[in-house]
């Protein structure tokens, strides 16, 4: 267990249960008092909190790459000199997300047919058909779990769905991703979830290259840069990145809004009388309760508006903050279902911006249609029973609700 936090602007932990509890008002106090906070712990890390300097950092990838490690816990990280070498479990890493350029490119080129508009509305078939049998679910039974029966069950089947996956496995998937991204403190249950996961994926890969299917694997065992095959360390890392990406962070998505709307009666009533809302309204969503920091880890010795980055720390990319900025959003701890101006970066900014945000929009766009079309009115069965997880990935994992 980490020692509790006694200066956000110098020892700030996002891994500490005040930080994931309300990171809101921790925001707010840095953006005035220190707006570019440090902490020694994790290997060392700053914090920016206002907008400007978030998408600053996001789109100067020469000074801040991400090829040297997204995450805030080094397990899968790439390697920095003089420090030991990284696990080899994933050998290439996760592509795009974790690569600078010329892998970064080509493997985003890759993924984004996939995630095309077109190719998105064909899987929102599937995904209705899910949100409509989990909906029936709750409402046979006039009460249920608005995030752990819902809002997780969601994405891990559409993902699997896309990559081929049989979806009894989706509690084994959930479990890993849950053991990557949620245990900071457990490197062992980290490391369990990882293996977990590509030793699936080492074995899915060598079913689709002795049978092909009609699944993302082998799209990707398929194709090809510079007219030789992509590899298999290179497909392993891009699978993998569709596991742990695609999963938690939409999930945390849904789960924040059904926990919105189950706690703010007046913006689910408005929402359910107005559908012509959704659109903004989902923007909104992501805005406010956007899930999702990266990192970037520097090699070398830098700066950034005179903060002293030191070769190993991380900047970490941290969107949810930005997106509380009242200098771009008026009234930004307010929750607008008509807002109109919305540049948020819920899905990051420059290049590294998500290559997936098409299907999690539409992933949260149609749970929310389902859920509030068959279920109008909902409410929190008891506030002390909502928990959330948070680290580089914040969300509800438990909104007990009834149902009329």
């Amino acid at each position: 267990m980490s020692e509790p936090v006694n200066d956000w602007a110098t020892d700030y932990d996002i891994f500490d249960p005040q930080y994931v509890a309300d990171p809101f008002s921790i925001w707010d106090e840095l953006r005035t008092a220190c707006p570019m906070a440090h902490t020694d712990r994790w290997g060392g890390s700053w914090l920016p909190t206002r907008y400007d300097d978030v998408y600053a950092i996001a789109h100067d990838v020469v000074k801040f790459p991400s090829g040297n490690g997204i995450s805030v816990v080094p397990l899968v990280d790439a390697p920095v000199p003089g420090a030991p070498a990284p696990t080899p479990l994933l050998a290439a890493g996760i592509p795009p997300i974790s690569a600078d350029a010329p892998l970064h490119t080509w493997t985003r080129r890759l993924v984004l047919p996939t995630m095309s508009p077109a190719r998105v509305a064909e899987y929102e078939v599937y995904t209705r058909a899910l949100c409509r049998r989990l909906v029936d679910d709750v409402l046979a039974r006039g009460e249920g779990d608005a995030a752990a029966e819902y809002a997780q069950q969601i994405p891990v089947r559409v993902i699997g769905h896309i990559l081929g996956v049989p979806e009894e496995m989706s509690d084994t998937f959930t479990g890993w991703v849950r053991d990557i991204l949620e245990f900071a403190n457990d490197e062992e249950r980290r490391r369990r979830g990882i293996m977990g996961m590509v030793t699936y994926v080492q074995g899915a890969i060598a079913e689709r290259q002795a049978e092909p299917k009609d699944d993302f694997i082998t799209e990707l065992l398929q194709s090809e840069h510079d007219g030789e095959p992509t590899s298999v360390d290179v497909v392993m890392g891009m699978c993998a990145l569709l596991l742990i990406a695609g999963i938690d962070t939409t999930w945390s998505s849904i789960g924040s809004a059904m926990w919105h709307l189950a706690t703010h009666p007046d913006d689910l009533r408005r929402l359910v009388n107005e559908p012509e809302l959704m659109p903004t309204a989902i923007e909104e969503f992501l805005r406010a309760y956007a899930p999702v920091t990266m990192a970037r880890r520097l090699v070398v010795d830098t700066e950034y508006n005179g903060c002293p980055i030191k070769a190993g720390e991380r900047v970490l990319m941290n969107f949810p903050g930005a997106n509380r900025d009242p200098e771009v959003f008026p009234d930004a701890d307010k929750v607008i279902l008509d807002r109109e101006h919305n540049r948020h970066l819920a899905f990051g900014s420059g290049i590294h911006r998500c290559a997936g945000s098409n299907l999690a929009r539409m992933e949260l766009r149609v749970a929310v249609e389902e859920w509030i079309t068959r279920i109008p009115e909902f409410s929190v069965t008891d506030p002390a029973l909502v928990t959330w997880a948070g680290g580089q990935v914040r969300g509800p994992r438990s909104v007990p609700v009834r149902v009329p």
